[in-house]
C-alpha cells in the first residue's frame, strides 16, 4: 500500500448517482486506494497480481468519472505509460444520493434516540458537502469548527448528569456568543447562519482502540 500524496485534498464528497455507481465496485476501490500517489495501470496490476488489461479498464472508468487524474507519463522499456493519481485521499457518499429516502432531522424528535443522532449526522454531511462545493467554486474555504472528545460513563445516572450539564453549557454559550435569527423589530438579523450539532454515541468495540485523542480546531475563515 502506498502513502497518500500530501498534496491531495483530504476528502471528496460523492453526490452524483452515476459517480457513486462507478465507484462502488470492490476492485475499483482497491485501484483508487493504490493511486494515492502516481501509479500506472501496469503498476497497480502488478501489485494486485491481476491482468493489466483488466486493471486498465477500471482505471479508465475511474478516470472518466473524475476519481483519477493524469499524473504524467513514464518511459518504461519500449513503452510509455500514463500514470494517474486519485483526486482525494478519501471519499464519502452524500446522504442525498438516497433522494426521498434520505434520513432527515425531524423524522424522530427523541433527542436520546439513535435515529435522531443519525439524522443529525447525515444532515451535517449533506450541508457541509454543499457548502464546501459552493465555496470551492468561488475559490474559498468553508469556515468550520470541530470538537471531539472520548468520554466514559460508569452508570446511566452519570450519563444523564453529563447530558444535562452539557445542554446547559451549550445553551449558555449560544445565548452569550451568537446573534438571534430575528431582530427585535421582527426583521431578519444580519450575519451568516451556522449550524451547531452536538452528539454522543457508544464506541463500537472494534473502534475503541482506534479512537482519536480529544481535539479541537478553531473556526477557519473563508479565503477572500
Amino acid at each position: 500500500m502506498t502513502t497518500a500524496d500530501a498534496t491531495l485534498p483530504t476528502l471528496e464528497c460523492v453526490d452524483e448517482p452515476e459517480r457513486a455507481r462507478t465507484l462502488l465496485r470492490p476492485l475499483r476501490l482497491e485501484v483508487l486506494a493504490r493511486a494515492a500517489e502516481p501509479r500506472s495501470a501496469a503498476d497497480i496490476a502488478a501489485e494486485l497480481d491481476l491482468p493489466r488489461q483488466k486493471v486498465n479498464y477500471h482505471v479508465r472508468e475511474l478516470h472518466r468519472a473524475g476519481f483519477l487524474r493524469p499524473a504524467g507519463r513514464r518511459r518504461k522499456r519500449n513503452l510509455t505509460e500514463q500514470r494517474y493519481v486519485a483526486t482525494a485521499r478519501s471519499y464519502v457518499l452524500s446522504p442525498a444520493l438516497l433522494g426521498p429516502l434520505e434520513c432527515r432531522p425531524g423524522d424522530d424528535d427523541d433527542a436520546l434516540s439513535a435515529a435522531c443522532l443519525i439524522a443529525a449526522g447525515t444532515r451535517l454531511v449533506s450541508e457541509t458537502a454543499l457548502a464546501t462545493a459552493a465555496a470551492k467554486a468561488r475559490g474559498k474555504r468553508v469556515s468550520t469548527l470541530t470538537l471531539t472528545a472520548d468520554v466514559r460513563f460508569e452508570s446511566a445516572a452519570q450519563r444523564e448528569r453529563f447530558a444535562e450539564a452539557l445542554g446547559r453549557a451549550v445553551a449558555d454559550v449560544v445565548s452569550r456568543h451568537t446573534s438571534p435569527a430575528v431582530r427585535d423589530d421582527g426583521k431578519p438579523a444580519k450575519g451568516r447562519p451556522f449550524r451547531l450539532t452536538v452528539g454522543c454515541h457508544p464506541v463500537p468495540p472494534d473502534a475503541a482502540d482506534a479512537s482519536p485523542p480529544p481535539r479541537s480546531n478553531a473556526p477557519r475563515e473563508e479565503q477572500r
